[in-house]
């Protein structure tokens, strides 16, 4: 059994750090998993789900919940406890963790539970130069082959984007904002170029949000998503260029709160 396994309904820990419990007081991508599967008799769709959907339901929250530090950075999670908060059983929770730490997010500890790896300067500085090593060039040649009704596509996901930025929706935020990037960089056909960049963009952590919300400035990355689709209809490869530059420093500066050049 792993350490913090429910028995019963009095378990309301879902942390375990170290021999003790760390509560949540919010949890919204637990809580907006549990609430989209808790629909009525004329759903039935979602209990028909298969497990491996439900694994990668269970994962892509998860990993939100990570990204956004809802998930505390070197606590201890038990994949029972979190089961419950989901309403799921332990097994879709252990092996959407499993997952995570094949692509480094958590660390398993045999009968504990699993770690959430605690990402350093040093990790940060490292996936941001290789992100502008290759989404620049890349997103310069997208400006170039990019059609019409993508960037429409994109027009209406860089306003979600920048909606949810002002309504301060961190985890709409994160996902959407890597849809966009993701689903751009598709645009080459390169499988494995797009899978490197989801990898690295799901490998980062952005600190500080709530801070970046009130102080208006998650408002201005987000509005750089749509300066980068203008200068991309105008097929300006130098200003996609320098859009794509910045967006990145600048999204390297949000990690830490503090302004890149």
């Amino acid at each position: 059994m792993e350490q913090g396994e429910p028995r019963g309904s009095s378990v309301q820990c879902p942390v375990v750090h170290g021999s003790s419990c760390l509560s949540f007081s919010a949890q919204p991508a637990l809580t907006r998993f549990r609430a989209d599967n808790a629909r009525g008799p004329e759903s039935s769709h979602i209990a028909a789900l298969s497990s491996a959907n439900l694994r990668e339901r269970v994962r892509r929250a998860l990993e939100a919940a990570i990204v956004a530090g809802e998930l505390q950075p070197g606590a201890l999670y038990s994949a029972p406890v979190l089961g419950v908060r989901f309403g799921v059983s332990a097994t879709p929770v252990r092996e959407a963790m499993l997952e995570l730490a094949r692509d480094g997010f958590v660390v398993a500890e045999r009968n504990r539970g699993f770690r959430v790896v605690e990402v350093a300067e040093r990790d940060l500085d490292e996936i941001s130069k290789i992100r502008l090593l290759l989404e620049v060039p890349s997103t310069v040649e997208v400006a170039e082959v990019i059609e019409p009704d993508r960037l429409d596509h994109l027009s209406k996901i860089a306003s979600e984007i920048f909606l949810a930025a002002g309504e301060g929706q961190l985890i709409a935020y994160l996902d959407l904002d890597r849809s966009f990037h993701v689903e751009l960089i598709s645009r080459l056909g390169n499988d494995r170029l797009t899978d490197l960049v989801d990898r690295l963009r799901r490998q980062t952590r952005l600190f500080g949000l709530d801070q970046l919300v009130e102080s208006g400035r998650l408002h201005e990355s987000a509005q750089e998503h749509h300066d980068l689709i203008a200068a991309m209809r105008a097929r300006d490869t130098a200003a996609t260029e320098s859009i794509i530059t910045s967006h990145i420093k600048h999204t390297r500066g949000l990690w830490v709160g503090r302004e890149e050049t």
